[in-house]
């Protein structure tokens, strides 16, 4: 998860009852497999003493950020929205790579064509 990541900033007050998503987060990063897969990743925590609600910002490696209110969202949620925000830019990144324009627009005749039916070679085999 971190490997998408370039700075990850938890505010939190320890006392809080909704401060979980938080810690639970926090616990994730920290983890040793997390730390290994980027270890340029900056990992704040900034405790609170007042009574905001708990939330994590997250800045991506290409400059953008998302801040997530963690009272009302779980560290898993978080996680996954990480994940796919990341998959989606190394997907931008090799088309980029790769010398195409992105985003990749499929022209509408392309999308309307019949694709034929493909039967699985397993099943072909299952029948004989």
């Amino acid at each position: 998860m971190l490997k998408f990541l370039s700075k990850v900033k938890l505010e939190f007050n320890a006392l809080d009852s909704r401060a979980g998503a938080c810690m639970e987060f926090l616990a994730q990063c920290s983890a040793g497999k997390a730390r290994d897969s980027n270890p340029s990743c900056q990992v704040e925590v900034k405790r609170r003493t007042d009574d905001h609600p708990p939330q994590i910002k997250v800045t991506f490696v290409n400059g953008i950020e998302e801040v997530f209110d963690a009272s009302k969202t779980s560290a898993q949620s978080i996680r996954t929205l990480i994940l796919d925000k990341g998959r989606y830019l190394e997907t931008e990144q090799m088309f980029r790579d790769g010398g195409q324009t992105w985003p990749v627009i499929i022209p509408d005749d392309e999308l309307h064509q019949p694709c034929p039916s493909i039967k699985p070679r397993k099943a072909e085999e299952n029948k004989q």
